[in-house]
Parts: C-alpha cells; structure tokens; sequence
C-alpha cells in the first residue's frame, strides 16, 4: 500500500479498537451492576441483547447510505452515536433507559464497522487480505481485552466508566475528518428494501458458509462478556478475578489474530476455520471441567482465545474470497448480521442456563456450540462456491 493508503488502513484500525474498547467495557460492566442491584440473569442477558438488537434493525438500511454518500459520512455518524450513548448512560440508571442506549449504540457500532470493514476489504489486495482483516480484528480485540479491566472503576464510581470511554470514543472520532470521502467501487443502484433483500440472497447464495464464523464469534463474545461475569460471581469468584479472565481470553485473541491470517491467506480460510473451531471444543469442553480453579480457567481461557479469538476476521477473509466485488458490501453487512444473531442469542440463553440449568456448566454451551460449527464447515465447506460476477 501506498502512504495515503497506509495512513487510512491505520485510522480505521485505531477507530475499530476504540470501538471495541467501549464494547468490552459496556457488557461486563452493567451486568455486574445489574447483578449488584439484583436484576435476574435472565433480565441482565436481555439488556445485553439491546445492542445486537438495535444492529439487527439498522442492517437492512445501512447499504443505501453507504453506496449514495460513502464511507466517511457513514463512520461519522456511528462515531457520534455511539461516543453521545456512552455519555448519556449516567443521566439516568433505568433499565428500559440503558436498554435504550445499547440500541442506539449497536446502530452507531454497526455503522463503524459495516463502513471500516468494506472499506478495508475494498482496498487491501487479495494476497494480503487475511492479514489486513486480521490486524483490524487485532486492534479490535486489544481494545475489546482493555475495556473489562475498567469494571473494577464502578467500586470509585458507576458513571466513571461511562465518561472514559466516551472521551476516547470522542477522540477516534476526529480523527475520521482528516480521510478523504471514497464511494464503494462497482456501485449499484439501491432503491428499495427488496432490492436490499435480492442482494442478501445472491450473496447467501455464494457465501452462507462464511456466516457461520462471525456468527460463531458473536455467540462466544457475548455470553462470556455479558453471561459468564454472572455465572462467576454466582461460583464465588472475585469481580476482579473476573475481569482478568475476561482480558485473558481477549489476550490470546490478540496473539493469535495476525498469525492465524497469514496462516489462512497460505492454507486456507476453511482449513484453519475448522482446526481453531475444533481446539475451542476441546478447550471449552475442559473449562468446564477445570471451572472452580480460577488459575487452571484463566490459562485455558487465554488458550480458547488464541483458537477461535480469530474466527470473526477469518470469516470476513473467507466471505470476500466467495463473494464478486460489487456485492462486498451486502456481504459485510450480513456478516455483521450474521455477528449480531449470535450475539443477540448469546447472552440471552446464558441467562436463562444460569437461571434454569445449575447441574451444567456454563462452559459446556460455548463448547457444543464450537462443535455444531466446526460440524457444518467440515461438511458443507468441501466443495468451494463459484465466485463468479452476475448482475443484480
């Protein structure tokens, strides 16, 4: 990449890491604050559920704006959405009013990463596309293991939080004016939700496989940042200690993000797809087993994160390499659809597991749920899709 391309590449990972700072922060967080007011787990799973409920209902509109004003506009605005959210989140603490809010920011979050991801996808070569999705799902991941280590803040104030990551999000955000404007190449006339709804299935048509990772990662970020945090402190481990496991995990994540890219753009995305998606079933299947030793978990959760911390990357990497160019934004943005069922899912069945199931470990859902996954790209993924151009 040239520098101007460089200087962009670097912008829009800072931007994504800021993101995902605010979003590993807000999970563990108000779950552990519903917890201490005494919110039911079942309730605490829901409230999680707003923000992957508000990216749900964004999706459908999220193409037009993109392909009509570009990338910029469109970051600009999720930016400012999510950093005035964050703000707003001390004014009042109400369930239905914070419930609110996650919406608002999972629109402004969708906004973020449906733009930065096709616009990175868009301009990174295929031969050093894993690697490029790979070091934005790296930057994503070290600011997704800095944000829990804020929970330990509500012990000197609830709204502190809340205002740090607000002020770094607000930061990110200038720096969106400094990149020039681009529009989405192979651009096509979107005039209608039927439209919309035809692309996503000629895109389904090339690339559903690819949905299965993101979907994957959706499930396990979600229920270990907005579940697990309940479940623990249920068990008798410290807030503190939890927030460690949590960065543990995210910490693994990150050491593995870049060499599993590279890796995929030599061997593969669907081989290393199911080799890290059959050591996170192992590896969960254990943390069940090992769950009451704080210190044999945080070792295998750093270990779960090394495996499949990449999954939502690789499976990016992988829908590009089946889906034609002009239809790469429709398949980002079922990708991110894709992120936010299993997200939405996630913390809602494992609060109904805490509350309903005390003979299971919590564990031993993720690790059925990485089984079921690897199951189906095994079996469905043998035969590569036909990539090629058609018009819509």
């Amino acid at each position: 990449m040239d520098k101007k391309l460089r200087v962009r590449f670097w912008i829009l990972v800072f931007i994504v890491a800021i993101s995902g700072f605010s979003q590993g922060m807000l999970l563990p967080l108000i779950a552990i604050i519903f917890e201490g007011d005494g919110v039911s787990s079942s309730l605490n799973g829901l409230n999680a559920a707003g923000l992957y409920i508000g990216i749900l209902l964004i999706s459908p509109f999220m193409e037009y704006p993109l392909r009509k004003y570009g990338y910029k506009p469109v970051i600009i605005i999720g930016g400012l959405l999510v950093a005035t959210s964050l703000l707003l989140f001390p004014l009042w603490k109400s369930f239905w009013f914070w419930f609110i809010l996650r919406l608002l920011i999972g629109i402004g979050d969708h906004a973020l990463h449906f733009s930065t991801q096709t616009w990175i996808t868009s301009f990174s070569p295929e031969r050093n596309r894993g690697r490029n999705i790979s070091i934005y799902g790296l930057f994503f991941g070290i600011g997704f293991a800095v944000g829990p280590l804020m929970t330990p803040l509500v012990h000197i104030s609830e709204s502190l939080p809340f205002i740090i990551s607000s002020l770094f999000c607000f930061i990110a955000w200038g720096f969106v004016f400094f990149l020039d404007n681009e529009q989405p190449q192979h651009t096509i006339a979107v005039q209608s939700l039927k439209g919309t709804f035809h692309r996503f299935y000629d895109v389904s048509t090339y690339a559903w496989i690819a949905f299965i990772p993101p979907f994957s990662y959706g499930f396990l970020e979600s229920s270990i940042n907005g579940s697990f945090p309940v479940y623990a402190v249920r068990m008798g481990i410290e807030v503190s200690s939890v927030s460690l496991l949590l960065t543990s995990f995210a910490v693994g994540a990150i050491i593995f993000q870049l060499p599993l890219g590279m890796l995929s753009d030599r061997y593969g995305r669907r081989n290393i797809l199911m080799i890290i998606l059959f050591c996170g079933f192992i590896l969960f299947s254990s943390a069940a087993i090992f769950e009451q030793n704080v210190n044999i978990l945080m070792l295998l959760l750093f270990l779960a994160g090394m495996a499949v911390g990449s999954t939502f990357s690789l499976g990016i990497s992988y829908m590009t390499d089946l889906t034609p160019t002009q239809l790469l934004p429709t398949g980002n943005l079922l990708c991110g659809v894709a992120f936010s069922l299993g997200s939405l899912i996630g913390p809602y069945a494992g609060g109904l597991f805490i509350q309903y199931i005390q003979s299971l470990s919590f564990f031993a859902v993720i690790s059925g749920m990485m089984l079921i996954n690897f199951t189906i790209i095994a079996y469905f993924g043998r035969h590569k899709m036909s990539k090629q151009l058609f018009h819509s």
